[in-house]
C-alpha cells in the first residue's frame, strides 16, 4: 500500500462539476493498492495516518498531528502511484491491485480510516475526478506499507 499524504488547507473532490468530498483542513491523501495488500497493511495505513506529526506547533516545528490539531481526511484512490516509469514512456501499473480488488481494499481502507478518525470524506472509487487542494507548506510525504512476503 502507498500513500502520498498532504497538508492541506480547504480540499474537495468534484466528479463532473459536483463536489462529492470535501474538508476545510486536514490531509489529501492519495491512496493505491497492491495485489498482495491485506487487511493488515490496510489497518496499519490508517492507525498511521491520523498520528503523523506534519502540523507545526507554537515554535513551527512540524510536532503535531490531526489527533492534536483537528481537522479531516480526504481520501482520494489513485492507482497511479504505482506506475512504473523505468522501462519506456509509457507507465507500467502491473504493480497496482486490479481494478475489483483495488476497490475491494479501498472500501476496507475508508472503513477502517473512519474508525480512527470521525472525519473522512473521499472520492469516488475508478472515476474521473478533479482533485483541489491548498497545499499548506508545501508539506507532501509518502507512505508505504509493503506485505510481508
Amino acid at each position: 500500500m502507498r500513500c502520498v499524504v498532504q497538508r492541506s488547507g480547504p480540499a474537495r473532490v468534484e466528479i463532473a462539476g459536483e463536489t462529492v468530498g470535501e474538508i476545510d483542513r486536514g490531509l489529501v491523501v492519495l491512496a493505491a493498492f497492491a495485489p498482495a495488500d491485506t487487511e493488515a497493511e490496510l489497518a496499519w495505513m490508517a492507525r498511521k495516518l491520523p498520528s503523523l506529526r506534519l502540523f507545526n506547533d507554537d515554535q513551527g516545528k512540524m510536532n503535531l498531528s490531526l489527533r492534536d490539531t483537528g481537522g479531516g481526511i480526504l481520501l482520494v484512490s489513485q492507482f497511479t502511484l504505482y506506475g512504473d516509469c523505468r522501462k519506456g514512456n509509457r507507465p507500467s501499473y502491473v504493480h497496482s491491485a486490479p481494478p475489483d480488488r483495488a476497490e475491494a481494499l479501498y472500501d476496507r481502507f475508508g472503513m477502517l480510516l473512519r474508525q480512527e478518525w470521525p472525519t473522512v470524506a473521499e472520492g469516488r472509487f475508478g472515476a474521473t475526478m478533479a482533485v483541489s487542494l491548498v497545499n499548506e507548506g508545501p508539506v507532501t510525504v509518502i507512505v508505504d506499507r509493503e506485505a510481508a512476503s
